[in-house]
């Protein structure tokens, strides 16, 4: 199998006049963009960084990450990238663990000391530093791959939601084979174009980069989301595709540009790194009316679990295995891989270990690796089950299981159901502590309009949802609390961190 290097010589050979990627007012053809990735891999000599050195990145989605993250895989240097808002207690961290020979950054990171190599974009350099504008204004030799298909492409942290983040190292192999089952499961053409704003320090934002260099397509590059930007993105660069999490397709949609800008080029749908609600799937189908509207189920470990290539038809269905996967479902608590859930049984989700896609371990983490890696099947920490149909529902993680009175209630159900009422804008469920009951299912809503408890209450009522899954307290809140690529951070309603909306709007 290619490495990655030897792939983009590939596309750049294939398309060299094709539009490669936009950012702001500068456009580049792959060929102007394999000049700009050569001059960073003689930059990355310069530093003295070697095949299998760590390069912590620290940037927002500007033309300077995306050409390092090629140049990397030129170099056999393994790019580390990590969230741009992280701390300067984060950042050291990634350093100390990944063992980094180098960094780059941009305006937007935090300043940490460090002794290290530093390549800085977008602000000028101090001195001791590099900046990317002085390295492409030198003339450079032609890259040319130094690995194989064998050598560690990048190292991804997980989001370290209850823990220490854990390094997720990912061989050219692996990436390579996850960009082209990305592409089969999303139909994607030759040059296609996408937004380039799910973070490169995030599999989506991996993703789609690599993806559309296989294609010949166009990454067009925006820096941090925001909806009015990214508006005006889709209708003057006329992009075909789009491949969000939930969150930024609801702000889109909910924008007072969306109605105002021209979407219509947009003929391919693709979400992934939450559930969507099934109010929210249904008003994307009526707005975009996509020819191909995606849910992929997938993991940094694993990129692929599951693909539905029609996700209206089944609101809630996250489909059945991708092209390079088999998924089981575990009965929780079970002796193994073997002991499945029956129909309709909810368990733990489990990937084959051996996938195309996969890991090999977590960075230093043998234990981690241990409870991860069961008998050649990755334990995924979500909980799900298949229906009749052999359809996937994922229903939560494991640790979210909400036990109320001894039954088990997962969120995601209730969550669906108060979606549909129109005066919810967004919902969270969790379990609170409780005297009686050990843990109350809460829900907790953003009003689209005033609505009370009652109303909300009755809703659930004229469901199909059982008695005991039903909210037994509201919570009315400002924001639901999310990562910076959209996740619910369910802990953070458990422990209280969040703003209820203000008296005034309470009905």
């Amino acid at each position: 199998m290619f490495d990655l290097g030897t792939q983009f010589v590939a596309s750049v050979a294939r398309d060299p006049d094709a539009l490669a990627l936009v950012d702001g007012s500068l456009r580049l053809t792959y060929a102007d963009w394999f000049r700009r990735i050569s001059a960073v891999v003689a930059g990355l000599d310069a530093m003295g960084l070697r095949p299998g050195d760590r390069l912590v990145s620290i940037m927002q989605n500007r033309w300077e990450a995306a050409t390092l993250h090629w140049a990397c895989q030129f170099a056999g240097v393994v790019l580390v990238p990590i969230n741009w808002r992280a701390t300067t207690d984060e950042i050291a961290f990634a350093l100390t663990d990944s063992g980094a020979r180098a960094l780059a950054r941009d305006a937007a990171a935090a300043r940490v000391a460090t002794d290290l190599s530093c390549l800085v974009a977008g602000t000028p350099p101090e001195p001791g530093e590099t900046g990317f504008d002085a390295l492409i204004a030198a003339a450079a030799p032609e890259a040319r791959p130094r690995g194989n298909a064998d050598f560690v492409s990048l190292m991804l942290y997980t989001s370290g939601t209850t823990a220490r983040p854990k390094g997720v190292p990912r061989r050219h192999r692996a990436e390579r084979a996850a960009a082209i089952a990305h592409v089969a499961q999303n139909q994607y053409a030759r040059g296609e174009r996408t937004l380039g704003v799910m973070p490169l320090y995030h599999t989506m934002g991996v993703r789609s980069l690599l993806a559309m260099a296989l294609v010949g397509g166009a990454f067009v590059c925006l820096r941090r989301f925001d909806p009015a930007a990214a508006l005006a993105l889709i209708e003057t660069e006329r992009l075909t595709n789009l491949y969000l999490v939930p969150t930024l397709y609801h702000d889109l949609l909910h924008h007072p540009d969306f109605r105002r800008r021209d979407v219509t080029s947009v003929r391919k749908l693709g979400f992934a790194g939450a559930s969507m609600t099934d109010a929210l799937l249904r008003a994307l189908t009526e707005s975009f009316r996509p020819d191909l509207f995606v849910n992929h189920y997938g993991s940094s470990e694993i990129y692929t679990f599951t693909i539905d290539p029609d996700a209206p038809r089944k609101p809630g269905s996250a489909g059945r295995a991708g092209i390079n996967q088999q998924i089981r479902v575990v009965r929780l608590n079970g002796a193994g891989p073997d002991d499945l859930a029956a129909p309709g049984e909810e368990g733990e989700i489990a990937a084959l270990a051996s996938s195309d896609e996969a890991f090999e371990g977590y960075w230093n983490r043998p234990e981690a690796t241990a409870r991860a890696l069961r008998d050649g099947w990755y334990y995924t920490g979500d909980t799900g089950h298949f229906d009749p149909d052999g359809d996937l529902f994922v229903t939560g993680r494991v640790d979210d299981m909400i036990i109320t009175g001894g039954e088990n209630v997962s969120p995601v159900e209730i969550e669906r159901c108060l979606s549909l009422h129109p005066a919810v804008s967004e919902v969270a469920v969790a379990g609170l502590p409780d005297p009686r009951w050990g843990r109350v299912v809460t829900a907790f809503i953003r009003r689209a309009a005033p609505v009370a408890a009652g109303a909300l209450d009755a809703h659930c009522r004229a469901s199909a949802l059982a008695a005991f899954k039903r909210p037994r307290r509201y919570v009315f809140v400002a924001e639901i609390p999310r990562s910076p690529v959209g996740k619910l951070l369910r802990r953070k309603l458990v422990a209280g961190e969040y703003t209820e909306a203000p008296t005034e709007d309470t009905p």
